[in-house]
């Protein structure tokens, strides 16, 4: 939890009316302004001047010398305030949110002659994005993102896809440089995978680095709705800055769920935990349409790969931005103890009046 020492306040409180979180400052400024233009032309009733703090006997303009009720607008403005400060408070203390699945987990694979091989369905579940918000997704093997394939340069590996969603599909392995005929793009180097069949893909790993596979078939819906997952190729020889404590893959999107980390939105999204001293890798994939960049507090980032490809000379952000199909590596060095907000910086991908949601979560370092 962020923080855990305080009940959040009750919405009800504060407002006196049944209303939901998104409805609430519509009707409290329409009311507002309603209130205001019966006020102004001296038509208002008692019970409207009393609901909005101005005297029986005042009018539109300035006050007398004996009106010394607060201003309608400063009343409104507080009343506001307490609501939106109670919406806030009570999302923040919600994280991080239960609920139903948990996708990028390591696919452990089962050995086949040496052959590392991966058996995927692809299929439609309902998937838990925040708590009570269910929606249909498309998923590899019912989870989103899809299980996290780890492998090693130079390893053997076979990926049997079968296919139970409702239209044809195909896997492509975006970033590793296979041969033509395993590279997933359907009537250009494979047929299209119909409902019910099944396809087979084998190959031996090539170049390292943070990878994605996903649909290229029909692919912004198929994405969209979570045909995604990452496949990390670990090097042959691994390079001294790549030594972390913690390894973390976060996978962005903003496709029919809204806008996901890990296929959540906050306040459902899985905080990242360090020790103090601590390194962490965090390995940035963009699976949506959108640019995101992607913004740490507290503590800069070391940009150490692009694309699984090394930088000439590691360089330093706090803000890292990231556009559809990149994948970015970075290292934190934890000096800095306490929990720290991290999100995408296009602010209405992250908070509004209501309060934090879809691409926010919080690195945690403790001592």
């Amino acid at each position: 939890m962020l923080n855990d020492t305080q009940k959040p306040a009750d919405i009800s409180d504060v407002v006196p009316i049944a209303t939901s979180r998104r409805n609430f400052l519509l009707s409290a400024s329409l009311t507002a302004v309603g209130a205001g233009t019966l006020i102004a032309c001296g038509k208002a009733s008692p019970d409207v001047r009393a609901q909005t703090g101005v005297p029986a006997g005042a009018s539109g303009g300035t006050m007398g010398a004996h009106e010394t009720a607060a201003p309608a607008s400063a009343l409104s403005a507080s009343a506001k305030a307490d609501a939106m400060d109670a919406m806030h408070e009570k999302g923040i203390k919600a994280f991080p949110a239960k609920t139903e699945g948990r996708g990028n987990q390591i696919f452990e694979p089962r050995m086949d002659k040496g052959v590392k091989v991966f058996d995927i369905t692809a299929k439609v579940v309902q998937w838990e994005v925040e708590p009570g918000r269910k929606v249909e997704a498309w998923t590899y093997n019912g989870v989103v993102p899809a299980p996290q394939i780890r492998v090693r340069q130079g390893d053997r590996m076979r990926l049997v896809l079968k296919n139970e969603l409702p239209e044809s599909t195909a896997i492509h392995f975006h970033g590793l440089e296979l041969p033509n005929n395993q590279d997933g793009v359907p009537f250009i180097t494979q047929p299209p995978v119909k409902p019910g069949e099944s396809y087979t893909y084998e190959f031996t790993v090539p170049n390292a680095g943070s990878h994605m596979y996903h649909s290229h078939h029909n692919s912004a819906k198929q994405v969209g709705l979570g045909l995604l997952g990452a496949i990390i190729v670990e090097p042959r020889r691994p390079r001294a800055i790549e030594k972390v404590d913690v390894d973390y893959v976060m996978i962005l999107n903003d496709g029919a769920h809204g806008y996901t980390l890990n296929g959540k939105g906050f306040p459902a999204t899985e905080p990242i935990s360090a020790k103090l001293g601590q390194k962490i890798r965090v390995r940035f994939m963009n699976e949506g349409m959108m640019i995101h960049p992607m913004h740490l507090h507290g503590m800069h980032m070391t940009v150490i790969d692009k694309d699984g490809w090394p930088q000439p000379q590691p360089w330093k952000c706090d803000t890292l931005n990231i556009a559809p199909g990149e994948r970015w590596d970075v290292i934190v060095n934890c000096n800095n103890p306490g929990t720290w907000a991290f999100h995408c910086h296009i602010l209405p991908h992250a908070e509004t009046e209501h309060g934090m949601f879809g691409m926010v979560t919080a690195l945690i370092v403790t001592a």
